[in-house]
């Protein structure tokens, strides 16, 4: 495999399992209600699906980012591990009701532009 299908493969894998933790953990904590610092509140989040979900997900992500990590140069590597801020924005948008500042919009502009000038230095030094 080419290292450009790797690392396109690598990093999307790592996006997915990225965001759906994050998505996992908003499910859990719509399913567990308001926090209370008792053992029944504790044991309604232990009981929800959705936090197995985000623990699958954590360990998906490690899995992704070791093997991606283990051939990517760091720099790209790090900054191309924040893609997934971005599916999270549009998904809590499109799924849960979220509203986005222009703030939040030129945040996850500033992410993707510093991982294109980190891909597009990084491809000219190969």
């Amino acid at each position: 495999m080419n290292r450009t299908l790797f690392y396109l493969l690598g990093f999307g894998v790592l996006a997915v399992f990225d965001t759906a933790t994050q998505v996992f953990f908003k499910l859990a904590s719509l399913h567990a209600g308001t926090f209370a610092p008792d053992l029944a509140w504790a044991q309604q989040v232990a009981r929800t699906p959705w936090l197995y979900g985000a623990v699958a997900g954590y360990i998906g992500s490690f899995v992704a980012w070791m093997t991606v990590l283990k051939h990517a140069p760091v720099g790209p590597a790090f900054a191309g591990s924040h893609v997934s801020v971005i599916f999270v924005l549009v998904i809590s948008v499109l799924f849960f009701g979220d509203h986005l500042s222009a703030m939040q919009i030129a945040g996850a502009l500033a992410i993707m532009a510093g991982v294109g000038c980190l891909s597009l230095s990084k491809a000219g030094h190969d």
